[in-house]
């Protein structure tokens, strides 16, 4: 286990998240993002013996943080495989599934994982460590396009043509692989006194691309339909629009895009009941001591009957 799994992540709203779940004491829960296991620790503490907890983490680092607890169990998997996983274990229905869609602190502080902006190493970005797709690959293989669609749609870069010219530019001399490097040739791409926020805008699109998030948080959302028992909860913890739209879409709609469907009667077919009208956001309180809490929201739905 780790020394310190409060080093690992700090989890984002808490309290808010557990009072979502409305865990039920013989209930079988997932955490689809285990992390450190903050979260996962608090479903624990208010299961009973008979309840149950399945948690998700595809990155070996994540597995040092295992929870000796007989409840407890954890796939070294993506979470876009929830339903196939919970069958082999002999799962077909849950009371509640958890995502913190948010990039450990332990991932952004660990330098050689290429994810952070603040240290000077290999650009990496991989969740799970043995995919072969990496930032380097992306930077000094991907078509000038594909770049441009890339840091225009997952970075919401303004100047995304510029930025992605000037990267296919600057290969043609000597490959990108570090994060100094990167940051050397985009310089002049950069608006003055917002280096911060580009470089993480930068960095957010790369990180999407090489993870294939928006499309591993599409597989996960659908399968939890079948997944879900009626009523059951699903609570979702997400950082950036993106992300939010596909989650709030397919709580209010089952679906990412276009109108609800409807029956013959005109009834809407959905498969959930939003709980969360608007997206809870965090306390004053826990802004003050953790800044991550700062861009995530939290949404909620019940399963219909």
């Amino acid at each position: 286990m780790a020394s310190n799994p409060a080093v690992y992540h700090v989890p984002v709203m808490l309290q808010e998240c557990m009072d979502a779940l409305a865990v039920k004491p013989d209930g079988v829960y997932v955490d689809v993002t285990f992390g450190g296991g903050g979260h996962s620790r608090e479903i624990l503490k208010r299961l009973g013996d008979n309840g149950r907890l399945i948690a998700f983490d595809q990155d070996p680092d994540a597995v040092k943080n295992t929870l000796d607890d007989p409840r407890f169990t954890l796939v070294h998997h993506n979470f876009r495989f929830l339903k196939n996983n919970l069958r082999l274990l002999g799962i077909r229905q849950v009371d509640g599934v958890l995502a913190d869609l948010g990039v450990s602190s332990h991932q952004f502080d660990s330098p050689e994982r290429g994810f952070s902006i603040r240290y000077d190493a290999d650009l990496d970005m991989r969740m799970d460590q043995v995919a072969d797709l990496d930032a380097k690959k992306v930077l000094n293989t991907y078509a000038e396009a594909e770049l441009h669609r890339i840091f225009g749609m997952y970075g919401e870069i303004q100047n995304a043509r510029s930025l992605a010219k000037t990267i296919v530019t600057a290969r043609l001399g000597e490959p990108i692989e570090t994060v100094g490097r990167l940051k050397e040739v985009i310089k002049r791409q950069v608006p003055k006194g917002k280096e911060h926020k580009y470089h993480a805008q930068v960095f957010q699109a790369l990180r999407i691309e090489v993870n294939g998030e928006l499309e591993a948080l599409q597989d996960f959302l659908e399968q939890t339909v079948a997944v879900l028992k009626p009523a059951g909860r699903l609570v979702v913890m997400s950082y950036h629009s993106l992300e939010d739209r596909l989650v709030k879409n397919f709580m209010q709609k089952g679906k990412f895009r276009g109108e609800v469907e409807k029956d013959f009667f005109g009834n809407e077919i959905k498969p959930f009941h939003v709980i969360s009208r608007k997206a809870v956001t965090a306390s004053e309180d826990e802004l003050a001591i953790n800044n991550r809490a700062r861009s995530a929201k939290l949404r909620i739905a019940e399963r219909e009957a």
